[in-house]
């Protein structure tokens, strides 16, 4: 009897696939046993993640007990970015909390790098940022992110 190279690969396929099935059965439950052991290991991480989320919390509900008042607004965003380094942008007037997000996703982050834009730079901002071309100088943002760099200006918060 002789096969043709179809036939050949076909009855190899067969006999490996058999080979894998042999085994697996042949383990005396030892697949069984590690797939019983992946999910008691699984269960035991969840339900220590779902305790550590409650420890937080009720961390969070204490500390939220202990608070003297209401957080204002635009005091998680200087905190946050007190952390990363970086100054909150929207204090300039005509700066708003997403436009403070486009600028720090184009790289600036400091109050210091706003006053230091050129001409070229600021029609970039006002492209990215789709404002009217000049925007920027006629709010005078650079002035208003210098007076801040260096602390003569509180902003409009403060």
């Amino acid at each position: 009897m002789s096969f043709n190279l179809n036939e050949a690969a076909l009855l190899l396929i067969a006999l490996v696939i058999g080979w894998l099935l042999g085994l697996m059965m042949s383990g005396r439950g030892k697949y069984r046993r590690l797939w019983r052991d992946e999910q008691i290991a699984h269960r035991q991480a969840i339900k220590d993640r779902d305790t550590r989320i409650e420890a937080s919390n009720a961390r969070i509900a204490e500390l939220e007990r202990q608070s003297t008042g209401p957080i204002g607004a635009g005091t998680a965003t200087a905190v946050a970015g007190a952390v990363h380094g970086r100054d909150d942008l929207s204090r300039i007037s005509g700066v708003s909390q997403a436009q403070e997000v486009a600028l720090n996703e184009a790289g600036y982050h400091r109050y210091g790098q706003i006053a230091a834009l050129n001409a070229e730079q600021e029609a970039t901002l006002e492209a990215r940022l789709g404002l009217k071309p000049g925007t920027i100088t006629h709010e005078d943002w650079r002035k208003q992110a210098d007076d801040l760099a260096h602390g003569r200006k509180r902003g409009l918060f403060g």
